[in-house]
C-alpha cells in the first residue's frame, strides 16, 4: 500500500549503564517500538538498535565503589537488560554497548575528520579540581547554582531547571558531589568543537527549523543558536575532553586525554548498527551511503541539546549524514504528577510489573493511549490504568470475538459464511478508516489512533447489538442471519486487531493462530478472509486488570525515613546520608534478636525458575533430618537471579532465616530466606551479595 519502500534507521535514547531500566525507559522504547512495527506493516525497511551509554566518570567511580573494574560493571548492567525488553516485547533488532571496539573506531575517526575540517581547537583551561579526591572534576560531579536562571543544585554543564548550557567555573557556589569540598581551579590543556563557527551556526540555523523538530523544540533551539550581548551564539563551543583518570575512549595522539561522554555516546548508535551489519555480513559504508537512508532518534526532553545541536553538527562536519529527525517526549508521572517514590509506594516498577505477571500489553496499551506527537509529559494513573484497560481491550475490542466465535465453531463447523449488505457497509467504513489510522501511527499521534480505533470498535458492538446473536441462535430459521452476523463479527475483529497490532504484537499473533492466518500487514485490512474461510475454536485471548494487581504493584517495598537534602544520583553527598542508601531499623533488644533462628546452610542445588526473571530456587542443607533420620532439605526462592547463575552457587554456604513461616508463592513453597545484602538506592548501586560465612562453619550451625 506504499508508494514506495524505505530505509530507516531508528534509534533510542542510550540509557546509562549505572542502573536496572526504569519505567521512563520502558516509556521510550515502547513509544519507539509502536512506530518501527507500524513502519514495517507499511512495507517499510527498518533498522532499530539500542546500546548501553557505558562510558564516564560516574561509572569508573561506580565501579570503584563496587569492588570491580569498568568492564565487569557494565557488563553486569548489560546482562540484565535483555529481560525487560522481552518482557515488554521491545524489539530491537541490536542491543551493543559503547564500550566496544565499533565505537571506539567510529569516535576517533569522527573527532579526526572534524579536526581535518578545522573545528577542533586545544585551549588551555582552568578546570576544577577535587583536592580531597586528587582527580579533575567532571561537569556532572560539579555542582552549584544556575548562573542563568540562579536555580540551586544544578550540574556543571546544564541546568535542568531552564536548559542553560554553560562552563562549570560559571556555577554559583560551587563544591565537589564527591566529596562537598570547593574545588579549586588548575590549569588543564582540553580540546574544544567549535560549534559557534559561522558554518556550524549557519547549518543549524537551518537544519533545525526544516520541521524536523517538534514546534517547541525547535523555538527552544532557535533561542540557543541566537546570538547573546557580545554577538556569538549563546551555545558556545563545546568541551569535549576529559583529564585522566577517565573511563572512555582516548582521544588519537593525546596521551591521558579521553573523550567527553557525550562525544562517544551518540556515536553509539552508529556504532550499534555497524554491529548489528556485521553480524549480517552487510557493508556498513555501503548502507550509510544509501541516498535514501532516513536516520530517526527518539529522545526525552531532557536531553535536548546534545542531540539537536551537538550531534547533528558533528554529523554533518565529520561529512556524515545528519538525522532526518528528533523525536522529543515529555517525562511519564505517576498519580496526577506525583514523583516517583519506591519507598511512598509512587514509584512503577518495570521488573515488578512483570514479576506480578502483570501483562505487558496493558502497558503498551495505556501508554499509547496517553502519547502523542507532542512534547509532553503523560501520567499514569492507577484507576484510569484499570478502566481505560478493562473498558477498551476487554469490554470494546475481544469482547467482539467472544460473542461471535462460539456459534461459528459450534453451528458452522468453524467456517465463515456470507456477508450481507448491511454487514459489508459496516465492514467498509472499517476499512476506508485505513488512511487515517496508518498516518495517526506515523506521526506518532498513537492516542489519537487509539481513540479512532476504540470508535470502530463501537461502531462493531452497535452491529452485535442490534443484530443479537445470542437471540439469532434460538429462533428457527435463522441460520444464515446468524452466520452472517458473526461472520462480519469476525471479520471487523480481524481489521481491528491489525489496526492494534503494533501496540499489542503478541496479542495480535494469538488472533492470528485463531483466525488461522499468519500475522498481517496494514494493506491485509483489505484483503477479507471471505467465504468459507475456518478458523480455530476460540479461547480466551486476554484477562482483565484486577484492583489487587494494582494494590501489589504499588505497594511501598520499604518504609523508610525521608534522608533530609537528599540527592538525586550515587555521586551526591548530603548531611544526612545514611549508610547502605537507608537509614538505620528502629532499635531493638537482644530478646528481639534472638527470636530469629538464623542457621548456617548449604546451597546443594540451585536452579532458575520458569516464569520468574527474579527468582532462584535454592535447595538448601541446613543439618536437619525428618521422622526417619534421613537429611531434610529444604526448598527457598529467592529474588537474585539478576546477580547469579545457578552454577555460581551450587555447593557454597550462606544464612538461613529458618524459622521464618513458610510462604505459599506461584511457583511453589519457600521454606526460609537465604540472607543478601544490598544498597538501598538500587538504581544508583545495583548488585545483590548472599551472605557467605567463612570456611569452617557447617550446615546447621546457629548464628549468635
Amino acid at each position: 500500500m506504499t508508494a514506495s519502500r524505505r530505509q530507516l534507521f531508528v534509534t533510542t535514547a542510550l540509557p546509562y549503564a549505572n542502573g536496572r531500566f526504569h519505567v521512563g525507559h520502558i516509556m521510550e522504547y515502547i513509544q519507539a517500538d509502536i512506530w518501527v512495527r507500524a513502519q514495517r506493516m507499511l512495507g517499510h525497511t527498518v533498522d532499530f538498535v539500542g546500546a548501553d551509554d557505558a562510558h564516564g566518570a560516574p561509572i569508573m567511580i561506580a565501579a570503584e565503589k563496587a569492588g570491580v573494574t569498568p568492564e565487569q560493571f557494565v557488563a553486569a548492567i548489560a546482562a540484565g537488560r535483555q529481560q525487560y525488553l522481552d518482557g515488554f516485547l521491545i524489539a530491537f533488532d541490536n542491543w551493543h554497548s559503547t564500550h566496544s571496539p565499533e565505537n571506539t573506531e567510529i569516535s576517533q575517526a569522527i573527532y579526526r575528520d572534524l579536526k581535518a575540517a578545522g573545528l577542533i581547537q586545544a585551549r588551555t583551561i582552568e578546570q576544577f579540581y577535587d583536592p580531597q579526591k586528587g582527580m579533575f572534576l567532571p561537569d556532572r560531579y560539579i555542582k552549584g547554582t544556575c548562573p542563568n536562571c540562579r536555580a540551586p543544585d544544578q550540574y556543571g554543564d546544564n541546568c535542568e531547571a531552564c536548559g542553560a548550557v554553560y562552563a562549570p567555573t560559571e556555577l554559583i557556589e560551587p563544591y565537589s558531589a564527591l566529596s562537598g569540598a570547593r574545588p579549586e581551579l588548575r590549569a588543564s590543556e582540553h580540546f574544544f568543537f567549535k560549534l559557534s563557527d559561522a558554518r556550524c551556526v549557519a547549518f543549524l540555523e537551518q537544519w533545525t527549523q526544516e520541521g524536523r523538530l517538534q514546534n517547541d523544540v525547535a523555538n527552544k533551539v532557535r533561542e540557543w543558536i541566537a546570538p547573546g550581548e557580545d554577538g556569538r551564539p549563546k551555545m558556545g563551543d563545546w568541551d569535549i575532553s576529559r583529564d585522566a583518570p577517565y573511563f572512555g575512549i582516548q582521544i588519537p595522539d593525546a596521551p591521558g586525554k579521553y573523550f567527553y561522554v557525550w562525544l562517544d555516546a551518540p556515536i553509539g548508535y552508529l556504532a550499534s548498527l555497524k554491529n548489528l551489519l556485521t553480524k549480517r555480513g552487510q557493508d556498513y559504508a555501503a548502507y550509510m551511503a544509501q541516498p535514501g537512508l532516513e536516520q530517526y532518534h527518539f529522545i526525552g526532553k531532557d536531553i535536548i541539546t546534545f542531540h539537536t545541536l551537538f550531534w547533528p553538527a558533528m554529523l554533518k562536519f565529520s561529512g556524515r549524514k545528519a538525522p532526518d529527525n528528533v523525536f522529543v517526549h515529555g517525562f511519564l508521572t505517576v498519580n496526577q504528577g506525583e514523583k516517583m517514590s519506591k519507598s511512598r509506594g509512587t514509584g512503577l516498577d518495570p521488573l515488578k510489573y512483570l514479576e506480578l505477571g502483570m501483562n505487558p500489553e496493558w502497558l503498551r496499551y495505556y501508554l499509547a493511549a496517553k502519547l502523542s506527537a507532542r512534547n509532553e509529559d503523560i501520567d499514569f494513573n492507577a484507576e484510569d490504568f484499570m478502566l481505560r484497560v478493562n473498558a477498551d481491550l476487554i469490554g470494546k475490542y475481544v469482547n467482539i470475538a467472544s460473542r461471535a466465535a462460539g456459534f461459528i465453531s459450534k453451528r458452522f463447523g468453524g467456517r465463515l459464511g456470507e456477508i450481507s449488505p448491511d454487514g459489508d457497509a459496516l465492514l467498509t467504513h472499517l476499512r476506508d478508516a485505513l488512511p487515517a489510522v496508518t498516518e495517526l501511527y506515523a506521526e506518532r499521534e498513537y492516542g489519537k489512533a487509539v481513540r479512532e480505533i476504540m470508535q470502530l470498535a463501537d461502531r462493531v458492538n452497535a452491529y452485535v447489538d442490534q443484530n443479537k446473536p445470542w437471540e439469532l441462535a434460538k429462533q428457527t430459521g435463522m441460520d444464515a442471519r446468524l452466520h452472517d452476523v458473526c461472520t462480519v463479527c469476525i471479520e471487523a475483529f480481524r481489521i481491528l486487531t491489525i489496526y492494534l497490532q503494533p501496540i499489542l504484537p503478541k496479542l495480535a499473533g494469538d488472533v492470528a493462530a485463531f483466525l488461522m492466518t499468519p500475522p498481517e500487514n496494514f494493506d491485509a485490512v483489505t484483503r477479507p478472509l471471505g467465504k468459507g474461510a475456518r478458523i480455530d475454536v476460540y479461547k480466551h485471548l486476554m484477562q482483565r486488570v484486577e484492583a489487587a494487581q494494582l494494590d501489589a504493584l504499588f505497594e511501598p517495598q520499604v518504609q523508610v525515613q525521608q534522608v533530609e537534602s537528599a540527592i538525586k544520583d550515587e555521586a551526591n553527598v548530603g548531611p544526612a546520608a545514611a549508610p547502605g542508601g537507608e537509614p538505620l531499623a528502629p532499635q531493638i533488644t537482644i530478646d528481639d534478636f534472638a527470636k530469629v533462628d538464623l542457621r548456617i546452610a548449604r546451597i546443594v542445588d540451585c536452579a532458575a525458575v520458569v516464569g520468574s526473571t527474579k527468582l532462584l530456587r535454592l535447595t538448601l542443607d541446613a543439618g536437619e533430618t525428618d521422622a526417619q533420620g534421613q537429611p531434610r532439605l529444604r526448598n527457598v526462592f529467592s529474588g537474585i537471579a539478576s546477580c547469579y547463575q545457578p552454577d555460581q552457587l551450587k555447593g557454597k554456604l550462606t544464612v538461613l532465616a529458618a524459622n521464618l513461616a513458610p510462604r505459599k508463592m506461584k511457583f511453589g513453597i519457600s521454606e526460609g530466606m537465604v540472607l543478601a545484602a544490598s544498597h538501598g538506592d538500587e538504581k544508583a548501586h545495583p548488585g545483590i551479595y548472599v551472605l557467605e560465612p567463612v570456611i569452617g562453619a557447617q550446615p546447621g550451625m546457629r548464628v549468635r
